[in-house]
């Protein structure tokens, strides 16, 4: 089954990203901007309203916010996160299922968090709406019961992110750049979410769900005068309180330019983060030449890392560059990507390659023309919305912009020039004090980096300071594929036992970017293989390979698989294609390497790497490099949870790694010997 789930999930996740890398066209000359202002009122208590009537479309919209200084937790990091869960699951007057029941019969949707909430649905009910809203905010009712599912689901999903490659980068690299007693740079661990107790929960709430500071926001179709009334007689009785106003210091650069290393064996590719921390505010004159900068830099499809990375290298799907705005505290600049492992040293190098440029080089005229043109016009989209309206109007008040601010936006966006560009990208990008922070597969990346001559520092998946990793370990003497195949047949149930198995059907279901799927895989003892995937009530891709020939079909086109991606594939086509292996002369042992924190074998057959458990035996990890529209990939599959079916042992646990993106799919039922037919093989 591991051939044909790379393949098809790969070609599917190729589709997918086709259409999101479609270049979008030019916007034409941008209009006066002309925005309309919201009415606003203050209550006592200090929570500011905001109204926008729109009358086009019978529904509104609720948002309250709240505007603190960030925070660290400390020990207790995940008590604002359990505090947003529990917020909302019922309230002191009314219980947890009758709240949630009167919502959906009214056919809104109500969302709280720790810092507000958010309501929508039909004008006729907005009274209700908000009455709901203003009651499960204003008067939580917290219990031990839930804050222990609450807590059970937050520890179930940081097992989740453990093998994550993406997670584990994202985490490291703020621990990094901020500090770990930083609000930025702190981290939730299942330690810190035991400490939190049911009364730190309430001190939360307590401590920073006040209003001052706070604002409600209200769009839609209703009157300003009626929702004034109602808008008053529910929250003024919010007791008027101050929340701690808490500093940090700002976190400081390194001294010269580093690559910090997070070992991750099961990396199929890296991810390359260059960073420092800086300051920025959207009130900061250097605001409009900055997003400009960042814009040409990596902001944009046409920018430079883009074009580099992607569109003449053909490293990755995408490379990008991003800089925040924070007027409480530092912001990072962050360029990124992830690319192959065997070209992370080569991506690396064209990474500084591109920052070096802006900074050095004036930016063409005509490439800054377009980038303006394009930024203006996504501007230009959004102002006729009510939504963006409002958030301008709290943006305005939040950051204490100019009133006139988002009128001159394009004004501003047009005065900058290339020098501007040249100088914020000197002054925010410290080409001399960057981190280059990889989290990747050592063993496949070390000797490369290492060429660079960039200092290099390793850490562990929590931003420790580690020794640097090793990357090989000695094959055994003696060790044959033959023999790790063997070794295999005998972990799984034995060649005996094999050999009473003609047929295998096996279902599976996943899910990619929130499609349900169900994978149907069918194999035979006379190499015959056919897999089916499907979501959305149709067949994305089928694929038939038998004795003579194989194919195919995605979205209705029918492809024929011919030479060696035929020959490899019939080979491989046994529900247990070690058997045939054991007799390919051509398997070549290369490594012992560590998948998921375990010593396995890597025995290299053609384009494909198997790896097997040193100690069970298991096949744990397959690898293929293939190729597609013009550029490289490595498609990863591991496989965990052998269960035993009627005394063979199948995995029933599935995880792809397909160019960053992972995906799981959970066997549901394996039947042996019945459900396949020669028919489904033609």
């Amino acid at each position: 089954m591991k051939k044909a789930v790379i393949i098809v999930t790969s070609l599917f996740f190729t589709l997918i990203m086709q259409a999101q890398d479609r270049t979008q066209p030019k916007p034409g000359a941008a209009p006066k901007i002309n925005i309309n202002k919201p009415e606003t009122f203050k209550l006592q208590n200090g929570l500011t309203v905001m109204v926008v009537e729109n009358h086009k479309l019978p529904r509104v919209s609720f948002s309250l916010s709240t505007d603190n200084t960030p925070y660290a937790e400390g020990t207790k990091k995940g008590v604002d996160n359990l505090t947003s869960a529990l917020v909302g699951n019922g309230t002191l007057k009314t219980p947890k299922d009758k709240f949630n029941e009167e919502i959906d019969f009214l056919g809104a949707e109500i969302n709280f968090y720790s810092s507000g909430a958010s309501a929508s649905g039909l004008s006729k009910y907005a009274k209700r709406i908000l009455e709901l809203m203003a009651e499960g905010s204003l008067s939580p009712n917290f219990t031990q019961e839930e804050l222990d599912k609450e807590k059970e689901k937050l520890i179930e999903g940081l097992k989740t992110e453990e093998k994550s490659v993406a997670a584990v980068a994202g985490r490291v690299e703020n621990v990094l750049a901020f500090g770990i007693n930083h609000p930025n740079g702190e981290y939730i661990s299942e330690q810190t979410i035991k400490n939190v107790t049911l009364e730190d929960v309430k001190l939360n709430y307590n401590s920073y769900f006040v209003p001052e500071n706070a604002y409600l926001v209200i769009i839609g179709d209703v009157k300003f005068k009626e929702i004034k009334a109602l808008v008053e007689s529910l929250f003024s009785s919010w007791p008027k309180a101050t929340a701690p106003k808490l500093t940090y210091s700002d976190p400081k650069n390194v001294q010269f330019t580093q690559i910090n290393f997070v070992d991750m064996p099961n990396a199929v590719q890296s991810e390359i983060s260059v960073v420092n921390t800086t300051n920025l505010k959207l009130s900061d004159a250097d605001y409009f030449p900055v997003i400009v900068m960042n814009q040409v830099l990596g902001g944009d499809f046409n920018s430079y890392l883009n074009m580099n990375l992607r569109e003449a290298h053909g490293w990755t799907y995408g490379a990008r560059s991003g800089i925040g705005a924070n007027k409480y505290s530092a912001v990072k600049f962050k360029a990124n990507s992830q690319v192959r492992n065997a070209v992370t040293d080569s991506a690396v190098v064209e990474f500084l390659k591109e920052i070096k440029r802006i900074r050095t080089e004036l930016v063409d005229a005509e490439n800054l023309k377009n980038v303006k043109a394009g930024y203006v016009g996504k501007f230009v989209m959004q102002i006729e919305k009510p939504q963006t309206i409002a958030q301008y109007a709290l943006n305005i008040q939040k950051e204490g912009l100019p009133a006139d601010f988002y009128e001159n936006y394009i004004k501003n966006i047009n005065a900058v020039t290339a020098e501007d560009v040249m100088r914020v990208a000197n002054k925010y990008i410290q080409a001399d004090n960057l981190r280059v922070v990889i989290t990747g597969k050592a063993s496949e990346t070390l000797i490369g980096l290492e060429s660079l001559k960039i200092p290099m520092f390793f850490f562990d998946k929590y931003g420790n300071p580690v020794e640097k990793p090793v990357v090989s370990k000695p094959i055994p003497e003696g060790v044959t594929p033959k023999m790790i195949f063997e070794n295999y047949i005998k972990a799984v149930g034995g060649e005996k036992a094999i050999s009473k198995v003609k047929t295998v059907l096996t279902l599976a279901k996943g899910s990619i970017q929130g499609t349900e799927l169900e994978m149907i895989t069918k194999a035979t003892s006379s190499n015959k293989f056919s897999s089916e995937l499907k979501g959305m009530g149709m067949t994305f891709m089928k694929q038939v390979v038998n004795e003579k020939e194989g194919y195919m079909t995605v979205q209705g086109q029918k492809k024929p698989i011919e030479g060696q991606d035929l020959k490899e594939m019939q080979s491989q086509a046994h529900p247990f294609f070690e058997l045939n292996l054991m007799k390919n002369l051509n398997t070549k042992l290369v490594a012992v390497e560590s998948i998921n924190g375990n010593d396995a074998y890597a025995v290299q057959v053609e384009r494909t790497t198997l790896y097997y458990d040193v100690k069970s035996g298991y096949r744990v990890c397959a690898k293929m490099e293939s190729e597609a529209n013009g550029q490289k990939n490595t498609q990863v599959i591991f496989y965990d949870n052998y269960i035993d079916i009627k005394g063979l042992k199948f995995p029933y646990t599935l995880k792809m790694d397909m160019q960053g993106q992972e995906l799981e799919f959970a066997t549901t039922d394996v039947k042996i010997n019945e459900g396949v037919q020669d028919s489904d093989f033609q």
